[in-house]
């Protein structure tokens, strides 16, 4: 047996559930054939009335009060062949007066099975009779058993109701587990009540069996095809199904488990349904974990590079210092210390808020954040707090009444002072940081523009990245490199973008570098 997934079983078990349901209401339905049995005694009681009438018309003496049989006998021979029925006439006694199967050809053979000698006959004579008695007619119903009589018909309910002048019927089962039906019909003419004796008409047994049984194994065979049909249907909507979601588990358990190489995920691009997204995303959620691994694992190596530099210089200062012969050496060399603890506490500070950055994003629920007002607020900070190179700070706030934006307002405040930061510490003396605020299309772009020297061209997108620092020497030592790696972060997290280019004609150096924020405005 093919090893088929959980799926497959289950896909499988409730399409043949729902088929076998069916099925058997529609056996069940049949089960008595009671609609079959009911025409057929119909039928048996007009032919009976019909038969028992034209023997009172013809075959009866009525000066005697008595049947003829001999006159009775060249009657029901003709009467009865064209049917199915055994006819039988009982005198008004209760004795047989004759029999068609005397009177008729096809009634002159007899054949009953002997019994099985063996086990293995008499297993499949059990089998058998099992299989008649589930296929035959009122399978599950118990009825009387049917019996020949002999001469006295009087054994026969029906005929001793039928001598009394009542048309009856009886249901039967021979030993055969053959249903028979027997109508028992009076023979008296219509003005007077005079019973000259009584026809009985029976089915011989199994012909309306048979009918029943062909009708079920047509059932069956039908049942047969539509369950192959549904295997086959099963089988291939497991294979549509659950086999491409069975790839996906064991690829997706190699990503987990993998170790070194990239593990891809299946695709499906013949597939333009659930399972063929259900592909496109965990191939490209897999893809972002890796990226996301990547960055971590290149975090790690960078913080490590940026913490072994000052820890370079604060072990040689501590070194140094048990050397030192003066005061005036043992100053420098505490100062020097003194710095690398500081600048080793703003790394870790820095990185500390770097590595929950992505978490607290992925956790924040983005809020209405008025612009201009967050703008505003930020440069009235800058210009009430003091600053050792007198800059000067400038809005130029051109934005529509009330512009939105979707997002924290923390975190922007956070980007627009890290771009701030930025623009001072490459600020000269005295020098002015501009920020302007303005729309185009469906988006907000802020500018933070200082005076300093610029950027070099081939580094407007590498002062983006972690720990890149380029400043001027007497600013050394007191910046992490974070700060736009951190406000780029933010700001592709809200659905923005951050870009650097020079003032200066043609982006050269020399007028000053230019910061700017673009966000999709979310409200006019």
């Amino acid at each position: 047996m093919p090893h088929f997934s959980a799926l497959t079983w289950r896909i499988i078990a409730f399409n043949a559930l729902a088929l076998i349901v069916l099925t058997g209401g529609v056996i069940l339905v049949q089960a008595t054939g009671r609609g079959l049995v009911e025409e057929r005694l119909i039928g048996i009681q007009e032919q009976a009335a019909i038969v028992a009438g034209t023997l009172a018309d013809y075959a009866t003496d009525p000066d005697t009060h008595t049947l003829k049989v001999k006159d009775a006998e060249l009657l029901l021979g003709p009467l009865i062949e064209p049917t199915r029925l055994r006819g039988r006439l009982y005198l008004p006694s209760g004795r047989l007066a004759t029999d068609t199967r005397y009177l008729l050809p096809r009634n002159i053979v007899q054949v009953q099975d002997l019994p099985p000698l063996d086990h293995w006959s008499q297993f499949k004579q059990w089998v058998k009779r099992v299989y008649q008695g589930i296929m035959g007619v009122r399978p599950f119903a118990q009825l009387q058993p049917y019996y020949e009589a002999g001469d006295d018909g009087r054994v026969y309910h029906e005929v001793d109701r039928a001598l009394n002048g009542v048309t009856a019927s009886a249901e039967r089962v021979d030993d055969r587990n053959r249903l028979i039906l027997s109508v028992a019909a009076p023979i008296q003419q219509k003005p007077f009540r005079t019973i000259y004796g009584v026809l009985l008409l029976s089915t011989e047994g199994g012909d309306i069996d048979d009918i029943l049984r062909q009708e079920r194994a047509t059932l069956i065979e039908v049942f047969a095809v539509a369950f192959m049909v549904m295997l086959l249907s099963s089988l291939y909507l497991a294979g549509t199904i659950a086999e491409p979601v069975k790839r996906l588990a064991a690829a997706a358990d190699r990503v987990r488990f993998g170790r070194g190489a990239r593990r891809d995920i299946p695709n499906f691009p013949e597939r333009d349904d659930e399972i063929g997204d259900l592909a496109d995303s965990l191939k490209a959620m897999t893809a972002d974990l890796y990226d996301r691994i990547d960055a971590i694992e290149s975090f790690a190596a960078d913080v490590a590079h940026e913490l072994k530099n000052p820890l370079t210089s604060l072990a040689s200062a501590v070194e140094m210092f048990s050397r030192a012969k003066d005061d005036e050496g043992r100053g420098r060399l505490l100062k020097i210390i003194r710095g690398d603890i500081k600048r080793i506490d703003r790394l870790i500070t820095d990185i500390s808020d770097a590595s929950r950055l992505d978490a607290e994003l992925s956790r924040e629920t983005p809020e209405p954040v008025n612009l201009s007002r967050l703008l505003a607020t930020i440069i009235d900070i800058y210009r009430m707090t003091d600053n050792s190179r007198g800059v000067e700070f400038v809005l130029d706030d051109q934005l529509p009444a009330g512009a939105i934006v979707r997002g924290r307002d923390e975190r922007l405040g956070q980007v627009f002072r890290n771009l701030i930061d930025n623009a001072i510490s490459f600020s000269p003396q005295g020098g002015k940081v501009t920020v302007t605020a303005t729309r185009h299309d469906h988006h907000a772009r802020v500018t933070v523009e200082d005076e300093g020297p610029g950027i070099p061209p081939d580094n407007l997108e590498s002062i983006f990245q972690r720990f890149y620092t380029e400043r001027p020497t007497e600013s050394f030592g007191r910046n992490s490199g974070l700060g736009l790696s951190i406000a780029r972060q933010i700001i592709v997290g809200a659905g923005g973008h951050v870009w650097a280019e020079n003032r200066a004609a043609g982006g050269g150096q020399g007028d000053g570098a230019r910061l700017i924020v673009e966000l999709p405005v979310a409200a006019p």
